[in-house]
């Protein structure tokens, strides 16, 4: 066993957080503001940025309650773990990964996409009704190479 103590290992180095507007244009803000956070963090944001957009439109199609908004979490962690968080407002539609998918479909493919660049992600319900979908990736999965110079 490792000398960390626990604190070490579940704290976050770095976090970020932001409350967006449950709509398109607030999707695409949260994969833009995840580039910049990932940038000025020195780490890559390819993967990263493709999780948020896909849980972030899924929290704008899916999740949305009208005047309710989304919140976008980030989290970093000392081994490079990076935590992305989506919490929207409708605990009652957990996403589930779909079954096979008709190649002419316009949708269907996001959480495939999730769990293809996470190491894990769940889902876990909040206050209020809420739900927070979350993953995790990790540097030794190639999600996350090294740091950008």
């Amino acid at each position: 066993m490792s000398q960390k103590s626990l604190a070490e290992i579940g704290t976050p180095v770095r976090h970020f957080t932001l409350q967006l507007s449950a709509t398109r244009r607030g999707a695409r803000l949260a994969r833009l503001l995840t580039e910049r956070q990932l940038d000025e963090w020195g780490e890559s944001y390819d993967a990263a940025a493709q999780v948020v957009a896909e849980l972030a439109s899924n929290a704008v199609l899916h999740g949305r309650v009208p005047g309710r908004d989304f919140r976008l979490t980030l989290r970093l962690y000392a081994d490079r773990t990076l935590r992305i968080e989506v919490t929207d407002a409708r605990g009652d539609r957990i996403p589930r990964l779909p079954g096979p998918v008709a190649q002419d479909a316009e949708g269907g493919r996001g959480l495939l996409i999730v769990a293809a660049y996470a190491h894990r992600w769940g889902v876990v319900e909040t206050a209020a009704h809420g739900k927070t979908v979350w993953a995790e990736l990790t540097p030794d999965q190639g999600n996350l190479p090294g740091p950008t110079v």
